[in-house]
């Protein structure tokens, strides 16, 4: 990935943070998509494995570049529990 589209939000938490407000800045992964099955049928690897890899990769990235992300509240779309509630959602609605 790319970090120049993670530094607007960084830069915009770290000004409010400076003038005393308390900021919510979360990171996501959205996990799930056409490139990473695409490589597990090329690779004849698991999609879950390469996109834990990957994501610890580009955390690795953010993390040595001083992204200010609040990393406790960190999510991926590939959680259990996110999946569950995006499951309890669908259902509500259809």
């Amino acid at each position: 990935g790319h970090p120049e589209g993670y530094t607007a939000s960084d830069v915009m938490a770290r000004y409010w943070r400076m003038k005393g407000f308390d900021v919510l800045h979360p990171i996501g992964w959205d996990s799930f998509g056409l490139p990473a099955e695409q490589f597990a049928i090329q690779t004849g690897t698991q999609p879950a494995e390469t996109t834990k890899k990957n994501i610890a990769n580009f955390k690795r990235q953010l993390k040595m570049l001083g992204f200010s992300y609040d990393w406790d509240k960190e999510i991926a779309t590939t959680d259990i529990d996110y999946v569950k509630w995006t499951q309890w959602i669908f259902l509500q609605l259809f």
